[in-house]
């Protein structure tokens, strides 16, 4: 593997979030995971355990989502997805935010949804803003409160409510929270291309089901 190959593949999160998913395909998922040498595979709760032992004794994470794919349960909700997903082997959680809430200015709700999901994970837990949905000032509004409640990763887009990752939305988030955290680019990446543009705006980790593609061309 060429060293473009083995970053590349260091920074994604090989993503299988479809609902008909089954588990050949999560298997086959792990596969391509410890075969690349990807940073984590990311996959529904309920496809978790079977990740969990298909990656055991490797250094591929495995990681799931909480509050997936609307963000709008409530917070008691999210946090015991959390820490159900932790007990079964997630080493990171991508949480969906309140976006409503979000858009009724209600920051005290947003902030206290955020924080109690990560004092329940006690692992890295990304905040998936769903940017397609916001403006530039409610991303931004958005970054501050996923910083002051202890996230460590804002993320663009789950990939259910349109639009996708975009350069300028990578560098919107990364210009918005401190050095420390991570901004991770979700949501229609597809090529190596696409991928490299994306880092070079800012993204720390890239979420991507293309995973296999975008390491394997040129």
């Amino acid at each position: 593997m060429t060293a473009l190959r083995a970053e590349l593949a260091r920074r994604l999160d090989h993503t299988l979030l479809k609902p008909q998913a089954t588990a050949a395909e999560v298997e086959r998922l792990c596969a391509e995971a410890l075969e690349h040498g990807f940073f984590s595979v990311c996959v529904a709760p309920c496809r978790l355990p079977l990740a969990t032992r298909s990656l055991v004794g490797s250094a591929v994470l495995p990681i799931t989502v909480v509050g997936f794919p609307l963000g709008f349960q409530s917070t008691p909700v999210k946090v015991f997805e959390a820490a159900r997903s932790v007990e079964e082997g997630a080493r990171e959680i991508d949480m969906v935010l309140n976006v409503g809430a979000l858009k009724d200015g209600d920051e005290v709700a947003v902030a206290r949804d955020i924080e109690a999901v990560v004092r329940s994970a006690g692992v890295p837990v990304k905040v998936i803003l769903e940017t397609a949905l916001l403006s530039d000032a409610e991303k931004i509004q958005a970054c501050r409160l996923a910083a002051g409640a202890g996230a460590a990763f804002v993320k663009t887009c789950t990939g259910f409510s349109g639009g996708g990752a975009t350069e300028a939305d990578v560098r919107l988030l990364r210009a918005n929270v401190p050095a420390h955290m991570g901004v991770k680019a979700s949501g229609g990446i597809r090529t190596r291309a696409q991928a490299l543009a994306l880092l070079a705006a800012g993204a720390d980790r890239l979420g991507a089901s293309a995973s296999v593609t975008i390491v394997m061309e040129g």
